[in-house]
């Protein structure tokens, strides 16, 4: 069946949708961070607790889970148990944040119950968790479908996709969270019904793909290709995950990917008030000025998905990403706040977008070149898992700095130093690739 282009985009778009639709359902109260504060009495640092909900299951042994389901129980089982999560959290979360849940008697102890935060952030961070669950275990999925599918094929370019498809998600919600909330009287439950909608859609996406799966795996049976059973060789073990721990590759991997996007994600939880305030703007006007963030991100990747799968450079690539990402955060820590200019502050996103498609495309696809495909799936888990560490930290961090400085100034030198430090990993990621020869620098398609 991945013979067929059109069979094998048509799983591309499947699960990228999927996984859209999650990107938005993430970044859904992002820009509207001053009306959750007005509406449910949150500060900045409930604000940061409940961003870093997202990812407390997920660094507390779950990721290392998936990755064992993934590899023990395959792409169709992980696809669905993770859009189901996903599913759970969004109405948990929903139920949370709705004015008749913050009128029982449940929800008034729940707000006096251990920390002092309000019921909703309270239940609205569970709900978070059960979602980001759903949410990590999906993108490490998506990542071992596609290089099912496209081995030996269009790998970056599909991964490159999916990343665009997956980033507008970003787009979108920015401006359609604060366009739903304004038509339904300023409440948050409208665009977070909304979206926990369109994750059901993309639960329904995952089941037809189970359908087409099976059929694939039928035909690489009786192709010889595969078996029905693994052999003893094959077979994934619990053991196999010390091969991946003791891969120097993979925590150079691993590191670079937590840094780097502890740089990007928690910065889009706050980049909505950043700019309201720097530039003195309203929310939804904020809001709309950084959806255009993953913008250029999304037309670069596939292109650079291209160059991948054509000439490589992968490792060159990520060094790229990661200074560029230096000079942005730089920027809007010293010279956005002296020259207060939206045509800059849009220079500075697009460019920051840059880097946001530099650094994902040329690290994902690399991740195959330097582990063993029966243990794919748990590397992907694993990286995914180190990397939540730091982008659940991270949030709470920068909502403490920002509580404490009434300012954005030390956080921006918070995620410069990031940046930094991403860069010189991925120094070492290409010194490594030299030495023991894994093709970072070369192309993925197979002459």
């Amino acid at each position: 069946m991945n013979d067929s282009p059109a069979v094998r985009w048509t799983v591309l778009v499947l699960v990228a949708l999927m996984m859209f639709f999650a990107y938005m359902f993430v970044d859904v109260m992002s820009p509207l961070k001053s009306l959750v504060e007005t509406n449910l009495g949150w500060d900045s640092g409930v604000f940061g607790k409940y961003a870093a909900s997202e990812y407390i299951l997920t660094v507390c042994g779950f990721l290392i889970l998936a990755g064992i389901l993934l590899d023990k129980l395959g792409v169709r089982f992980s696809g669905i148990l993770s859009a189901g999560l996903m599913v759970l959290g969004a109405g948990i979360k929903f139920i949370g944040i709705s004015d008749w849940f913050q009128a029982t008697g449940f929800a008034q102890w729940l707000g006096s119950w251990w920390v002092a935060m309000p019921a909703s952030a309270k239940m609205a961070a569970l709900g978070f968790m059960i979602f980001g669950c759903g949410c990590e275990m999906e993108g490490t999925n998506v990542s071992k479908i596609l290089a099912k599918w496209f081995k030996g094929k269009e790998m970056a370019l599909a991964m490159g996709l999916e990343m665009a498809i997956a980033r507008l998600g970003v787009f979108a919600v920015m401006w359609i969270a604060p366009i739903i909330s304004a038509k339904s009287g300023g409440t948050i439950t409208a665009p977070l019904g909304f979206c926990g909608a369109l994750l059901c859609v993309g639960l329904l996406n995952f089941i037809i793909f189970a359908f087409m799966d099976s059929k694939f795996d039928r035909q690489l049976v009786a192709a010889g290709l595969a078996t029905e059973e693994k052999s003893p060789e094959d077979e994934f073990h619990v053991s196999d995950l010390g091969i991946i721990f003791k891969s120097k590759m993979f925590w150079i991997v691993a590191l670079l990917c937590v840094l780097y996007y502890s740089a990007i994600f928690p910065f889009q939880r706050y980049a909505t008030n950043f700019l309201e305030e720097t530039l003195s703007i309203d929310a939804a006007s904020a809001a709309q000025l950084f959806s255009l963030f993953p913008v250029l991100a999304m037309c670069l990747t596939p292109l650079l998905g291209i160059f991948l799968d054509r000439v490589g450079k992968g490792a060159s690539m990520l060094m790229a990403g990661a200074t560029i990402m230096i000079v942005c955060h730089l920027s809007f820590a010293f010279l956005l706040p002296v020259f207060p200019q939206k045509w800059f502050a849009l220079l500075l996103i697009i460019v920051l977008g840059v880097s946001f498609s530099l650094v994902p495309a040329a690290l994902w696809p690399s991740v195959p070149k330097i582990i063993d495909e029966k243990v794919l799936g748990s590397a992907y888990c694993l990286i995914f898992w180190v990397q939540n560490i730091g982008l659940c930290l991270v949030p709470m961090l920068i909502g403490s700095l920002r509580k404490s400085t009434g300012s954005y100034f030390v956080p921006m030198l918070v995620f410069s130093s990031f940046g930094v430090l991403a860069f010189l990993f991925s120094l070492l990621l290409k010194k490594e690739d030299r030495a023991k020869g894994y093709g970072l620098e070369l192309p993925n398609i197979r002459n």
